[in-house]
């Protein structure tokens, strides 16, 4: 979920710094919120792996 995270950010970033007009579904607002609810979901523990669930 982090890694998510990371490339809506970074997707998010060089569509605010092209200036590209886009879809509002793929505006560089709604890809940085989208990558919020990635990583606040990682750091909830959602999709860190089966391996964590073993201890």
């Amino acid at each position: 979920m982090g890694l998510i995270a990371a490339v809506l950010f970074a997707i998010a970033y060089f569509l605010h710094g092209n200036g590209t007009s886009t879809n509002v579904w793929i505006d560089p607002t709604s890809l940085m919120l989208l990558g919020l609810v990635a990583l606040s979901l990682h750091l909830l523990g959602v999709g860190t792996g089966w391996y964590s669930r073993r201890r």
